[in-house]
Order: C-alpha cells, then sequence, then structure tokens
C-alpha cells in the first residue's frame, strides 16, 4: 500500500505536499511581521509562498525532525518579536509578556529551579 503524501499547513490557509517544498527561507528585517515568517518554495509555483509558521516548524511538520530544534525555541522568537513590535508601536503590556515568559520558563525548567516560573512579579 502507497503512502499518500504528507500535507503541510503553512498558515494563512495555505497547505502544500511536503514532498514539494524544496526550501525554506526565513524572513528578516522589514518583510518579517505581521504573521509573515517564512517564505517556502514548492515545486511547481514561481513565486516563493509566504507562510505564517517559522522554517523550524514547517521541517518538523515534513517529517524532518532531526533538523529542526525544540518548539521552546520557536516561541520564545516568537514572544522576542512580539516584545520588539510592541516596544516600537509604544503598547507594551507587561502582565501578557510576563505571562508568556513564565510559560516558557515553566517549560524548560525543573527541580528547585523551577519554581522560578511560578513566581509573582511584581
Amino acid at each position: 500500500m502507497a503512502v499518500e503524501p504528507r500535507m503541510v499547513f503553512l498558515g494563512f490557509g495555505k497547505f502544500v505536499r511536503a514532498d514539494k517544498i524544496y526550501a525554506l527561507e526565513p524572513l528578516r528585517g522589514g518583510d518579517r511581521g505581521d504573521g509573515r515568517r517564512t517564505r517556502v518554495w514548492v515545486e511547481g509555483i514561481a513565486e516563493p509562498i509566504v507562510a505564517s509558521r517559522t522554517e523550524r516548524t514547517i521541517l518538523h511538520d515534513m517529517g524532518q525532525e532531526a533538523a529542526t530544534q525544540s518548539p521552546i525555541v520557536d516561541e520564545a522568537l516568537d514572544l522576542a518579536e512580539r516584545l520588539a513590535a510592541a516596544v516600537e508601536a509604544g503598547r507594551v503590556d507587561l502582565g501578557d509578556l510576563g505571562r508568556r515568559a513564565r510559560r516558557l520558563l515553566a517549560a524548560t525548567t525543573n527541580g528547585p529551579t523551577g519554581n522560578i516560573a511560578n513566581r509573582d512579579t511584581a
């Protein structure tokens, strides 16, 4: 029985076959933002598709687990991106950022130092 190719979600309602993706490029600077994170080159499509997901997440969904890092890294990068955008816009929600940071810490720490993630911050 033949196995059907895996479909990969790129965000923005777009899916492509994993076996047709041949290149991923993380967006940087002014190209990145408003959910735009990665250019995805797909066989048979002349221009790259802009995905709202990171290259690591796409690689993971393609079945390339060895080529990916922890999803925690993606969450940390997303938190840093949101913080930078909020600072530029002059709208920093410290409560929200604190909750996100505590969740990241809780997911990455254990043992006695894990309590750091559960402390209330003033």
